[in-house]
């Protein structure tokens, strides 16, 4: 299979060992999720369901002992979409396995400004996700394989700036 004609979905179903977010926008609420984010900010419970497909998908990687990690960069005050990400989404994603982290710009240079959001696959395939102004997805390319270094070493960057969601959310979580 060629790079171009792979999906993220495909990347999503044959990697082996990790697959890393690097997320960098304050609101994805016209991404997904819009019905759980309008109960979110009525200041419903969180249904049931909520999330679940995608708590199944990550246990069922989890389990086979594969990573899925991301890092989020932001900065405080949170916007009311990312107290809805990192309250409903983190808490229930990381019941199948994801594990988080958070890259605060809030008092210091973000040492990654300007870098796209991405998922990269065992160090070996990476997908730039496009959004427009809003924060609506409008879809992902991958990259030829040359390019793979390169998103690595901001993978690694991210991670030696970012601190254990937990241990953030502790501190600042709302």
């Amino acid at each position: 299979m060629t790079t171009s004609s792979r999906t993220l979905g495909d990347l999503f179903d044959t990697f082996q060992h990790e697959a890393f977010r690097l997320e960098t926008l304050d609101d994805y609420s016209k991404s997904g999720n819009v019905d759980a984010y309008q109960a979110f900010l009525a200041g419903e419970p969180q249904p049931e369901g909520y999330n679940s497909g995608w708590v199944k998908e990550l246990r069922s990687h989890t389990e086979a002992g594969k990573r899925v990690y991301r890092v989020h960069i932001l900065r405080r005050p949170l916007t009311d979409y990312l107290r809805f990400e990192l309250g409903w989404g983190y808490q229930k994603n990381m019941s199948g396995g994801e594990e988080f982290f958070i890259l605060d710009v809030t008092d210091r240079l973000n040492p990654l400004e300007n870098v796209p959001d991405f998922w990269l696959f065992d160090s070996e395939s990476v997908a730039v996700m496009n959004y427009d102004g809003a924060g609506k997805y409008l879809g992902s390319e991958i990259l030829p394989s040359e390019r793979t270094t390169e998103f690595t070493e901001l993978r690694d960057m991210a991670l030696a700036h970012a601190e254990p969601f937990t241990e953030w959310w502790a501190k600042y979580g709302a």
